[in-house]
């Protein structure tokens, strides 16, 4: 028995729309495992432990911003640091909450120039947890972080003298938290 063409052509359509919807659905997740492999756009990677040095400096220069939703003030401690490719380092960042209210906020970030983003390893970050702060308190936040010396053997990285660590803060959605 065969299908008429209309209900074939329904039934191609209708499989043709979830597959899209599925396929829209995980673009993000699909997107950021992406990224985070590869480095791409600048996306850093994580890890637990720092090769070791090489001898070889780079300049690290810090950026941090804040959405204009989230009340805090937010900053690098110092501006820029040089540091041994392969070797681990912290550099530190600080937020006050200028608000009567805690309020929580969760950072994005990237690295630039792009190329070098999957060669930056964070060990530990304040970017992995929401952070919450009370009203008037200010905080110091790490991250521990070391250049990959694989940068050292990139045709298109090696070159890298100067990387940017940047932040972004964003308020968290209190709707989609459960009170």
């Amino acid at each position: 028995m065969t299908l008429s063409r209309k209900l074939r052509t329904a039934l191609l359509g209708g499989t043709f729309v979830c597959c899209m919807g599925g396929l829209g659905f995980a673009s993000v997740p699909l997107y950021r495992m992406f990224c985070e492999v590869t480095g791409f756009d600048g996306t850093t990677q994580r890890g637990t432990e720092a090769p070791g040095a090489t001898g070889r400096m780079v300049t690290v220069a810090f950026d941090a911003n804040t959405s204009p939703k989230l009340p805090w003030k937010f900053k690098p401690e110092v501006a820029s640091e040089r540091v041994n490719v392969g070797a681990r380092d912290m550099a530190f960042f600080t937020a006050r909450n200028d608000s009567d209210k805690p309020v929580t906020g969760t950072a994005t970030f990237n690295v630039s120039p792009g190329q070098a983003g999957k060669y930056f390893t964070k060990i530990q970050c304040f970017c992995f947890t929401e952070q919450t702060l009370a009203p008037g308190e200010e905080v110091r936040m790490p991250v521990i972080y070391y250049v990959d010396p694989a940068i050292l053997n990139d045709p298109d990285a090696r070159d890298v003298e100067k990387i940017t660590l940047s932040y972004t803060f964003y308020p968290v959605d209190s709707a989609k938290t459960p009170g």
